[in-house]
């Protein structure tokens, strides 16, 4: 063992080079140590109602739909969490929420996720209405069939449709699943035409505001108004139904169910916003170690390379100075 060490003591720089080395394979493989943490796990819900086609948002300079910014921002969040993220992506329309797949690690799967992010439409949704009071219920259900608990958040212009009145307003005093959730609000204060669609995403009018009462969104069809609108004639400029961001609606509906608000006009305001949202759970988890075995090969490439007694080598550059 002497014989090693005194070795070791007169081959500094090439024991700490192979030691180095050591690390740095090590790192390659990725070795994870089990630790208790927080787990953080999201459950991305995103209205896809035709509302959201409204375009009174901003990329770039250029206006931009309510859907096309949510897009936008969902890609930042998921660029801006770190890795052992999970996230799912969920889709509301009518009254309901659907899932897409059970949280998923961010960083493993970030292609997969980023994709589904570009392939968020209206032409997906499932139904007409927006009831978005209604779809607290729905979360709850959605959140309760997952494998592992997640927050929520969920993004949305607060635009009721058809229009709440007394019999259709759901009461929610008894509601407990909102705690930790967050609703973030999309669109302006500017009320705006909701553009009419066909099913190639081609402009053929604007949602008027008596068909918007009767029907709303997409394509909900019933007895009382069959027959009674052309989707090919756009409705003239005092008949168009403008459609602006609910705040105060979304405000009252967050307190209601215990949730938080933001809006979301601004990306920093809503990462800000998840930071103050507890942890999904908290429990026994892998942590990657490899960027700390990468980090101590550097340190003993930086040492390999000083001299033996730095001290004593700054003393004689000061003498030589004299």
């Amino acid at each position: 063992m002497r014989k090693i060490f005194g070795y070791l003591t007169h081959r500094r720089d090439s024991a700490m080079l192979a030691a180095a080395l050591l690390l740095l394979l090590a790192a390659l493989l990725r070795p994870t140590v089990p630790v208790e943490r927080n787990i953080y796990s999201y459950m991305l819900v995103v209205d896809i109602s035709q509302s959201m086609n409204v375009e009174d948002m901003s990329l770039n300079g250029k206006p931009a739909s309510r859907i096309a910014y949510t897009r936008k921002m969902l890609h930042d969040m998921i660029t801006a969490m770190p890795c052992g993220t999970r996230v799912s992506l969920a889709l509301f329309a009518g009254v309901s929420v659907a899932d897409l797949y059970s949280p998923i690690e961010v960083c493993t799967n970030y292609a997969a996720i980023q994709d589904t992010i570009d392939h968020l439409d209206w032409r997906t949704a499932w139904s007409g209405n927006s009831r978005i009071r209604e779809s607290m219920l729905s979360v709850a259900r959605t959140l309760r069939a997952m494998p592992e608990p997640a927050q929520v958040m969920f993004f949305t212009d607060g635009e009721e449709a058809p229009r709440l009145h007394a019999f259709n307003t759901r009461d929610l005093s008894n509601f407990q699943g909102g705690n930790g959730w967050l609703l973030v609000g999309i669109g302006s204060g500017k009320g705006t035409a909701i553009p009419k669609l066909d099913e190639k995403n081609q402009l053929i009018g604007y949602w008027a505001g008596d068909s918007f009462a009767m029907q709303p969104g997409i394509a909900q069809i019933s007895e009382q108004n069959i027959g009674v609108r052309d989707n090919n004639v756009a409705a003239g400029e005092g008949d168009r139904y403008l459609s602006k961001l609910d705040e105060d609606y979304l405000k009252a509906l967050s307190k209601e169910v215990s949730a938080q608000y933001v809006r979301g006009d601004s990306l920093r305001a809503v990462l800000a916003a998840m930071k103050e949202q507890k942890p999904a759970r908290r429990d026994i988890a892998p942590l990657e170690i490899h960027w700390l075995l990468a980090a101590l090969a550097g340190v003993l490439l930086l040492t390999a390379h000083l001299p033996r007694h730095p001290l004593g080598m700054l003393r004689h550059l000061r003498l030589l100075r004299r």
